[in-house]
């Protein structure tokens, strides 16, 4: 029994002027008394060792919470960190050219942010020992790219310390005050590698920067900030550097690669160039071969078709004169036969004047074909272009103006007097410009004509000559304001043997032997024309030749 109700019952028993009944009525309602208090105190004790167990398994809770929530946060900050280095890697793996490097710095910027490194500024130093030079991409605040940097190995102190840690894949740490950060950025101007301050500083000098360069293999990953960075901080900027180094070679190993495929592109080019020339080469040789066959076995059976040709017409025309002479003193039957002879020879004059007028022609082709075939000694030597062409352009203009149906003409050059020297073989060359200025000649003669179309009393005569560069490549332009060329024959006039002139004045093989000595030369030759306004022949000729 409880303490305290034994010490009730006891004054009860002892207490004066109780019954015996209200003794036992007392005792009774203590002992029920005591069985509840009995009761409570087991109920209490158990809700005692109940709530102690329910703490303990409280506070394992909450421990193994804590132990998942970090696990998971780590989890969290290892995905964010994937992701970002594979977005790094995605990134510069894309990168084809040096422009595309001026993407990162706000790549880095972008990704910093990401895994929630503190900056301020960031940049990218790749090292570059065979120029002795330190590729530098900075990064504003905002994260847009201040400029590219090319800063030597020696001369400037932070340039010189970042190279020197790098080498010993050290971390190199240093603190600015807006004092150093100042000067730092009027050096850049004063060596010119920036032009305005304003722009390097993007708004207000930093008060304090504290300085991280993190090594990777081609260079130093640059952290700018207010404070230093922790330990945690600068392991992932170490990850990332790592990415980054990476990715970079593959882009290495990838601009490489591109710059392998031009030289073999341009090698293959070159060779393809170098066999068009060839085959063109031996083209032409083929064709004086042939023209010296021809030369042998045509030339001297064509000279008599001509030559006996036109002697026949002379005969005819005496054999007239004396018919004619006779013809009174002959009777009207002999004079009606004398007329139908003389009508006859007649015919005849008129078969050996075309006789002669073809043969002339195939004359004037062989001609040609042999003039060509006489060429130069088929080797590129450098020659002045300038000089050649003002030489032949002249020569044509005054061949013109001392032959038949002379014009007078306004020649203009415009000359770049910066082309030096281009390899040529300039006795064929010279023909090429000769051709083409005959062909002007012509077609403004014509123009100027009774028969020409364009006539006018106030049209004036001109040929401009142009010599200029563009792409690496040097150009010749040879323009006249003649008829121009009729859209139906334009794809025609390179053709051998196509012709528009009439009778013996062409042979079709002008124009044809200019683009194949062009061509030899490993050039193209372009024709751009307008009806009634002109034609420009323009010669293009690549850099090599």
């Amino acid at each position: 029994m409880n303490s305290h109700l034994k010490s009730i019952v006891d004054l009860t028993n002892n207490a004066e002027g109780l019954t015996a009944e209200e003794r036992e009525s007392i005792a009774k309602a203590i002992k029920a008394m005591d069985k509840e208090l009995t009761i409570l105190e087991f109920k209490l004790e158990r809700t005692e060792k109940v709530k102690r167990t329910t703490s303990i398994l409280l506070e394992e809770t909450i421990e193994e919470l804590e132990q998942k929530r970090k696990v998971v946060e780590d989890l969290a900050l290892e995905a964010s960190r994937q992701a970002s280095l594979d977005r790094i890697r995605a990134e510069i793996a894309s990168m084809r050219s040096a422009e595309d490097l001026q993407q990162i710095t706000p790549l880095i910027w972008d990704e910093l942010k990401n895994l929630n490194i503190p900056f301020i500024r960031c940049g990218v130093f790749i090292m570059d020992e065979e120029k002795k030079i330190i590729h530098t991409y900075l990064s504003t605040p905002k994260g847009d790219s201040i400029a590219v940097l090319h800063l030597p190995f020696e001369g400037i102190s932070l340039a010189e310390n970042a190279l020197a840690s790098w080498r010993d894949q050290k971390i190199y740490l240093a603190h600015w005050n807006e004092e150093d950060f100042t000067k730092w950025a009027e050096n850049l101007i004063k060596l010119g590698f920036i032009q305005s301050k304003e722009k390097y500083e993007a708004g207000d000098a930093p008060e304090n920067l504290e300085l991280h360069f993190l090594p990777f293999k081609q260079g130093m990953l640059y952290i700018g900030n207010s404070s230093p960075l922790s330990d945690e901080s600068l392991d992932l900027g170490k990850s990332l550097s790592e990415a980054f180094s990476l990715a970079y070679d593959r882009y290495e190993d990838f601009n490489k690669l591109e710059i392998s495929k031009r030289n073999v592109d341009a090698a293959l080019k070159k060779l393809r160039a170098t066999q068009q020339q060839l085959i063109q080469q031996e083209k032409l040789a083929s064709l004086g071969q042939l023209t010296a066959g021809i030369a042998h076995e045509i030339k001297n059976p064509l000279n008599f078709v001509n030559n006996f040709s036109e002697l026949s017409v002379e005969l005819i025309e005496e054999i007239n004169e004396e018919l004619s002479a006779v013809s009174d003193q002959l009777s009207a039957e002999d004079r009606k036969k004398v007329h139908e002879a003389l009508e006859i020879l007649a015919d005849i004059e008129t078969n050996l004047r075309k006789i002669h007028e073809h043969g002339s022609r195939a004359d004037s082709i062989v001609k040609s074909m042999l003039e060509h075939s006489r060429g130069g000694t088929g080797k590129l030597e450098p020659t002045d272009l300038n000089a050649l062409v003002k030489e032949f352009v002249n020569l044509s203009f005054h061949g013109m103006r001392a032959g038949k149906n002379p014009i007078n003409v306004d020649l203009n050059y415009e000359l770049d007097e910066t082309i030096g020297e281009v390899p040529l073989i300039a006795e064929d060359f010279s023909r090429v410009i000769v051709n083409l200025c005959n062909n002007a000649f012509d077609a403004m003669r014509e123009k100027l004509s009774e028969k020409g179309k364009g006539k006018s009393e106030k049209y004036t005569p001109k040929l401009i000559v142009r010599i200029f560069t563009k792409n690496q490549a040097t150009f010749i332009e040879i323009e006249d304001n003649a008829l121009g060329i009729p859209d139906a024959i334009k794809d025609k006039i390179l053709q051998p043997f196509f012709t528009t002139k009439k009778g013996t004045e062409g042979t079709g093989l002008g124009l044809s032997i200019t683009n194949d000595i062009i061509k030899a030369h490993g050039g193209v030759l372009e024709v751009s024309t307008n009806q009634n306004e002109g034609t420009c022949f323009t010669i293009k000729l690549s850099e090599d030749g």
